[in-house]
């Protein structure tokens, strides 16, 4: 008896600025975002996106990304998309675009990955509020802009 379906595995999961498809398919990811540092809050991201890529699964499925507070429970943005798996040996990339996402408070914020409702996998995502360095002379210097996502 041939199985009807196989929940997939999450082969990988990065959070970037933006994600481009060459025309032979591969994807290029743009600024991989390990924390976001800031120097004032709250703060606007002008896009983030999700990759995600799926294999060893077979059969129709729904994917849902969850971007939470620090409080872990408030709910910042969200997405959803239905992929399929035709065979386990092949893969699927989805890609959630989150566009004119405010932060409105330092700390460690949460990125979920489920499929059918199952938690596939939870990293955190660093908000960190840089103090303004002083210059001399009085002036104030903004921290480097490392690993920070795009502001308005």
């Amino acid at each position: 008896m041939e199985p009807s379906r196989i929940l997939p595995d999450l082969q990988t999961s990065l959070l970037c600025e933006d994600v481009k498809q060459e025309s032979n398919g591969n994807f290029i990811l743009i600024g991989v975002i390990g924390l976001v540092r800031v120097p004032r809050l709250p703060v606007t991201a002008l896009k983030l996106c999700v990759f995600n890529r799926w294999t060893a699964g077979f059969g129709q499925f729904n994917e849902e990304v969850r971007l939470l507070s620090p409080d872990q429970t408030t709910l910042v943005r969200k997405s959803a998309v239905k992929f399929a798996l035709k065979d386990v040996n092949t893969h699927a990339t989805n890609v959630s675009l989150f566009g004119q996402v405010e932060f409105k408070e330092a700390g460690i914020h949460f990125i979920e990955v489920l499929v059918d409702e199952v938690m596939k996998l939870r990293y955190p995502l660093n908000v960190v509020l840089a103090p303004q360095q002083k210059q001399p002379g009085g002036g104030e210097q903004q921290p480097p802009a490392q690993n920070q996502p795009p502001q308005a």
